[in-house]
């Protein structure tokens, strides 16, 4: 048929459907398209070379020919679309419905063949001129084709839409800086499955994988919503969700940038809770335990506080954080790195104490981790102390032998002077360990007072005595050390005081040498009192000693919070 003729065809049949429609025909074809019916005319349908051929083929002698179409794309609203163009009605074509006309089109068969500017012709000149020119346009209509495959893959719709995306995202990064955000938020809607076709196809056209970061973020925290992650109790979730976002899930981990700093460790550490919680491959959660623990000296306190989904009443998931700690640990191996970061340790010890205040931990599993923290990255172990004075506490029932196990994992040498004088006082230790930190403690008092040349030091040493042999005689020996060490502190006072006289004395004689005599006299009134209202304060004071504080952290620890027992 030539082109002439075509045209000529078309305008009769408008003119042919303006007649109809005024005169009110009945119709002489029904078409259903699932719970919709359609009632026709067959003269009008003409440029449909599916349904011309059903009607052909149809042996039906009623008036009436009667078609169903159970699987059309995009259901009755697409059908009603494509019939309206063969009734001369103008479509307005826009990203939301040129889809669902493009399939339709292609299902109905409203190629050239049946008509001059077909359906067919006039929805791939919009697609090519106007949608995938457009990045955000892109993204609609490949949206909009998630609900129309196959027939959208084989019109090849979803893999046009995928190249113009892949090749604007990465035309505007190499253009222009930390764009990410102005697509990212555009990327997010795309079912997951397109949503890795996409990026995969980002990749492919050069765009730099550590830029991906974001972009998953953004998605994962959209696709992931409404997940209750952060504590325990049953799963509020229905089963084919579950499923669904199990998927969501692992799709993003198998994304992730590899390398340090692709991600935030926050990200990773709220990627693992999910996976825990959906109970995902373990192929996925030790790839996001590897993960973290890469990047473990940018961690927080609150990042290792993963939930405990397993079933055994414990608040937090201890193996889980071991495992990220051993992962760090062999990662600064393998890197030939010996000086393990200290703050590496003092986030392990907070860690520690947080999890000592859980009833339900028992003791193997809180001396496991414990005991996987680098001496190298323990500068005191005022933070180790700390975690096990609340385990003692919170635990109070254990055994004599399970207290000395605990407190195998403190080195009392290095201990600040805050702790030892809390050991000193903490009843819930046990008495050898107590014992211990006094009979040091007096040792160092015994050095400061040796170093200051004092005759008064000399007088208060007395002959050194060695530790408590026997487990019996602890508790009169803590008694004498506990004597002996307030003497000693009392002495090193009174040194202090008669050093700092002296060089009062001295600095009154140089400036004026004429009232030396009155000066010397009123020194002599003085001092005394004054030395006398001084120690008697600090008398006081020592017989109180301080409780152990807080060791301040790398971060400031969530409100409410205790670290500390006193």
């Amino acid at each position: 048929m030539s082109a002439k003729r075509k045209e000529l065809l078309s305008l009769a049949m408008e003119r042919t459907s303006e007649w109809i429609s005024s005169q009110e025909i009945p119709s002489d074809i029904t078409v259903h398209i699932g719970d919709t019916s359609f009632s026709l005319h067959k003269i009008l349908l003409s440029k449909c070379g599916f349904i011309k051929k059903l009607t052909s083929e149809s042996s039906n002698d009623s008036n009436i020919t009667v078609i169903k179409i159970p699987d059309f794309p995009g259901g009755a609203e697409a059908f009603d679309l494509a019939i309206k163009s063969c009734y001369g009605i103008n479509l307005e074509m826009n990203a939301e419905n040129i889809a669902m006309l493009r399939c339709a089109a292609e299902y109905l068969d409203m190629t050239e063949e049946h008509s001059v500017a077909n359906l067919v012709e006039t929805t791939e000149v919009y697609l090519n001129e106007v949608i995938l020119k457009s990045l955000p346009s892109s993204v609609k209509v490949l949206q909009r084709s998630e609900g129309l495959v196959p027939m959208a893959e084989r019109v090849k719709l979803v893999s046009r839409c995928i190249d113009a995306i892949a090749y604007a995202t990465c035309q505007e990064s190499q253009n222009k800086e930390d764009v990410v955000d102005l697509w990212a938020e555009d990327l997010s809607v795309l079912r997951i499955d397109m949503f890795q076709r996409v990026l995969i196809a980002m990749m492919a056209r050069g765009f730099k994988q550590h830029t991906l970061g974001p972009v998953l973020m953004l998605y994962a925290q959209k696709a992931l919503r409404g997940l209750e992650i952060s504590g325990r109790g049953a799963k509020k979730i229905e089963m084919e969700q579950e499923q669904e976002k199990r998927v969501i899930l692992e799709t993003i981990v198998s994304l992730l940038p590899r390398g340090r700093n692709a991600v935030s460790v926050s990200f990773l550490s709220m990627l693992l809770r999910a996976a825990l919680y959906l109970e995902t491959t373990v192929a996925c959660r030790l790839d996001l335990e590897k993960r973290m623990g890469l990047h473990l000296r940018q961690a927080v306190l609150d990042d290792l506080l993963i939930p405990s989904f397993n079933g055994d009443n414990t608040m937090f998931d201890v193996d889980t954080v071991q495992r990220i700690l051993m992962n760090y640990l062999e990662f600064e191996v393998e890197g030939n790195t010996v000086d393990f970061a200290t703050d590496i340790g003092e986030l392990m010890e907070s860690y520690l104490a947080e999890v000592a205040s859980d009833r339900n931990i028992n003791l193997v599993k809180f001396m496991g981790i414990a005991e996987c923290i680098p001496e190298q990255s323990r500068i005191k172990d005022d933070g180790i102390y700390r975690a096990i004075d609340m385990y003692l506490k919170v635990h109070p029932n254990i055994s004599e032998v399970e207290k000395k196990k605990i407190c195998s994992l403190m080195n009392s040498q290095k201990l600040s002077q805050e702790a030892c004088a809390h050991v000193a006082q903490n009843k819930r230790l046990p008495v050898h360990i107590v014992a211990q930190v006094l009979h040091q403690e007096q040792q160092s008092l015994r050095q400061v007072l040796c170093d200051s040349d004092s005759p008064v030091a000399a007088t208060a040493i007395a002959p050194e005595s060695p530790p408590p042999p026997t487990l019996s005689s602890y508790n009169n020996e803590l008694s004498k050390l506990n004597r002996e060490n307030q003497d000693l502190k009392l002495e090193l006072l009174k040194v202090k005081l008669t050093l700092k006289e002296l060089e009062r004395e001295k600095d009154f004689e140089m400036k004026s040498c004429s009232d030396c005599s009155s000066v010397s006299t009123a020194s002599v009134v003085k001092s005394p009192l004054r030395r006398k209202s001084f120690i008697s304060s600090v008398s006081r004071k020592l017989g109180k000693l301080n409780p152990f504080g807080h060791t301040q952290g790398r971060t400031m620890t969530r409100k409410g919070r205790r670290h500390s027992i006193s």
